[in-house]
């Protein structure tokens, strides 16, 4: 399409032709800017969650590494970015190998996110008090009773 709007405007020499190729251009250029902004957000967040995964490995976490090696964290070293990892068993004996952080390749480990309250939580919060009532009499007080109208005594009878 493109090659056609060149060989075209070769052959016309018109000014008309001459700027529908720079539209096209500019909005080739905006698409690939787009592409390459929401591209390093995305690589962005999944790197940032995947350093908080690392991080929230500790002490009686099961991890398995980019080897392959499987166990559970016995120490974890955040000055140097290592951790210690017990394999094997009681019968066939325990080993213990420092690995970097970057070795893990998955774990059990959950990221602790902060205290901070979704709108489902407060929806659930609200729903489960009981709702105020104007005419509720106050503690220690005795709710005024109504007089029966007509129509409630004729109902009883």
């Amino acid at each position: 399409m493109l090659s056609a709007l060149l060989a075209d405007e070769t052959t016309n020499n018109s000014g008309a032709g001459d700027w529908v190729t720079w539209v096209i251009l500019a909005v080739f250029i905006v698409i690939i800017v787009v592409f390459f902004v929401f591209s390093s957000r995305r690589n962005k967040k999944k790197q940032q969650e995947a350093q908080q995964l690392m991080d929230a490995v500790k002490p009686g976490n099961k991890v398995k590494t980019i080897g392959g090696v499987c166990g559970i964290v016995v120490e974890v070293d955040p000055e140097e970015n290592t951790f210690v990892l017990e394999t094997g068993s009681e019968t066939s004996g325990k080993c213990y190998m420092k690995f970097d952080k970057q070795a893990i390749y998955q774990t059990d480990a959950v990221v602790e996110t902060p205290a901070a309250e979704t709108k489902d939580d407060k929806k659930e919060e609200e729903t489960a008090e009981e709702p105020f009532e104007e005419n509720a009499p106050a503690e220690g007080e005795k709710a005024e009773e109504k007089p029966e109208t007509k129509e409630e005594n004729s109902d009883k009878e």
